[in-house]
């Protein structure tokens, strides 16, 4: 074998071009076998793994920054800069990242997993070592995989081009992002032109031209004819309107082909795209021939045996999709809106059956959101659907495009709350904070796939903007009886001593921590809350009247969910003392990658920590008659 050859990527310089072919195959079949044990990105990384090769054999890491954007696709980095020992520990607890990070490697600039933002971090490293003199430093950005859909990268791009800074941008091509990448720009883009031996004989040209007698009069002519043929080799030069020098493209599977484009690449004074072009699910044929996604991200559920599980449990993506479909039936002005991610959002079917009704905009949630806003001001009954992290890009167009207009405009944050194993970026902890800062937003938070479907159908009826976050995972199902309307909360248990108002999925953990409290013969009134804003008043006033409040919330807990509900019940008695509150939920800190359950229980948001959380309230509620909000 090669790879267990490989330690750095100094080890990869050397190799010949069998060994080479050799080595890609075995990064691909050890990412194979890791992702479909432990879950995680496939498609792209199958796709990534001979550039990464090429890059790194031109390039010296770390010396030489190279920048991952969708970080998604960094598996093969990973593996030859020293971690393919752990690897088998991939986006598990304690494991190596599914996403560069910082405090695995040295190799690791950019602990990035939300896209369209390297070309910033290249354009501020790049002035960084300019004005420390290191000019020997070269960038490599790799940008792709559908990230220059998103409004950043262009910025970025035009700064770049501006500046002229040196930075090699490898443009993955695959065509996709979550689904089939929208946009056009890889439909303009030109075949190689950067060619040393064209360039020294044009300047070699200009040269002699500015020299001889008469020659000055002759330059224009050899612009005029440089551009013509240009015109007629290549299609419209967008990267070059932006001062970005372009070459390609190239096949992103020729290693020897993408050694000399970058080694080429390198030598340019200033910012140059090099443009490959990738096949999502390389070398893996049921990757390839997932049309969709490619395999882009694989979940592996488990039987108790430890067998696969083929079929996916109810969840509430689920649910919101059922939902969004009956909705549309009725309601021909509904519309959906996506970032690039109709599959995992659950919009692949609404897609299907309303394709003209369905609007995929790339990976560019600040547009979805004000586009959102002008369809709602045409008419329509927008619904935006993504993930809930991604909500945090997009907080100035939905409070000032959308919030300031009180457009009934929909939005469906998946993946809300502790996601697990994708990390600190993709866990959805901010959503209700952000939420509630935004005047007339009405927050639902369901409890089950019953109460998603009528929060939704609720939700359209609704004149001004509406937020419902849910979380990723198996949803439970409820009696239609108990299912809850409009914006009331609903009690599920009376007692006297405490009360809990439980959010979302946290409905299950407050009903478990109930009986444990109730085994201690303390007694327990338990609301869902559902609707966190504006909250029901009669919830608030039966909280007000027991010895003891208590929130708890998946999400974060300064500026959230629960601050907010004890603000409003102390407003309901301003005449009296309220009584003693306790704040359940998620600290403001970077919570690492692990189980959903886990990191849960480590919070002490699962049963047996909310219930010990609750006693505790009470002893210092008994000894001082004051119980401190942070406890």
């Amino acid at each position: 074998m090669v790879l267990e050859k490989i330690n750095n990527p100094n080890d990869i310089k050397n190799l010949s071009s069998d060994e080479l072919t050799l080595l890609a195959q075995e990064l691909r079949e050890l990412i194979i076998k890791t992702v479909s044990r432990v879950g995680g990105h496939l498609g792209s990384n199958l796709g990534s793994i001979e550039f990464t090769l090429a890059i790194h054999r031109v390039f010296d890491s770390p010396h030489d920054p190279i920048l991952w954007d969708t970080g998604h696709q960094s598996y093969a980095h990973k593996l030859i800069t020293g971690r393919r020992d752990n690897f088998s520990t991939l986006r598990q607890a304690g494991g190596i990242s599914g996403y560069p990070n910082r405090k695995e490697s040295e190799h690791d600039w950019v602990e990035n997993s939300h896209a369209s933002t390297i070309l910033s971090y290249a354009h501020g490293l790049a002035n960084a070592f300019e004005l420390k003199g290191e000019t020997s430093r070269r960038i490599v950005s790799i940008i792709g995989d559908g990230a220059l859909t998103g409004g950043m990268a262009y910025e970025a791009l035009n700064n770049l081009g501006h500046s002229g800074k040196r930075v090699v941008i490898v443009l993955n091509d695959n065509g996709r992002s979550y689904a089939p990448t929208v946009s056009r720009l890889s439909q303009g883009l030109s075949k190689l032109r950067l060619n040393p031996s064209y360039l020294q004989a044009r300047s070699t040209a200009q040269k002699a031209l500015q020299e001889i007698p008469g020659g000055g009069a002759l330059y224009p002519v050899l612009q005029a004819l440089k551009a013509a043929f240009r015109e007629v080799i290549e299609p419209q030069r967008f990267f070059e309107t932006l001062g970005v020098r372009y070459t390609g493209p190239f096949d992103g599977h020729d290693i020897e082909a993408l050694e000399q484009a970058l080694s080429n690449a390198a030598k340019w004074e200033g910012p140059i795209v090099v443009h490959v072009l990738t096949q999502k699910g390389k070398g893996y044929a049921p990757a390839e021939e997932d049309l969709i996604q490619c395999l882009h991200d694989v979940k592996v559920n488990l039987n108790k045996d430890g067998s696969p599980n083929l079929v996916p449990p109810s969840t509430y993506t689920d649910a919101f999709t059922q939902a969004i479909i009956k909705a549309a039936e009725k309601d021909p002005d509904l519309v959906a809106l996506t970032a690039a991610m109709p599959g995992p959002t659950g919009l692949l079917p609404f897609q299907s059956s309303y394709p003209e009704r369905m609007f995929d905009v790339g990976i560019a949630e600040q547009h979805a959101v004000t586009a959102a806003a002008g369809m709602a001001m045409g008419g329509l009954h927008p619904v935006v659907a993504i993930y809930s992290t991604f909500f945090s890009r997009a907080f100035d167009q939905a409070n000032l495009d959308v919030g300031l207009h009180n457009l009934p405009v929909v939005f469906a944050l998946d993946r809300a709350g502790i996601t697990g194993d994708d990390g600190p970026s993709h866990h959805g902890i901010l959503d209700m904070a952000l939420g509630l800062k935004i005047p007339g937003l009405t927050i639902f938070a369901p409890s089950s796939a019953n109460e998603v479907t009528a929060m939704f159908n609720h939700s359209l009826t609704l004149k001004g903007p509406s937020l419902i976050r849910y979380p990723k995972g198996t949803a439970p199902q409820l009696d239609p009886k108990e299912v809850g309307s409009g914006l009331q909360a609903r009690k599920l248990k009376t007692g006297s001593d405490v009360c809990i108002l439980a959010i979302g999925k946290m409905v299950q953990v407050a009903k478990q921590a109930a009986k444990l409290l109730e085994e201690e013969k303390v007694s327990t009134s338990l609301w869902d809350v559902r609707v966190v804003q504006p909250p029901d008043p009669n919830m608030l006033k039966d909280a007000s009247e027991h010895m003891l409040v208590v929130t708890i919330e998946d999400g974060i807990k300064t500026g959230g969910a629960g601050s907010f509900l004890v603000e409003q019940m102390a407003q309901l008695h301003e005449d009296r003392r309220n009584p003693p509150t306790l704040i359940l939920g998620i600290p403001t800190t970077f919570i690492p990658t692990g189980k959903v359950d886990d990191i849960l229980s480590k919070l002490g948001l699962d049963a047996q920590g909310v219930s010990s959380s609750i006693f505790k309230a009470l002893h210092a509620n008994s000894s001082s008659g004051f119980i401190s909000p942070d406890l």
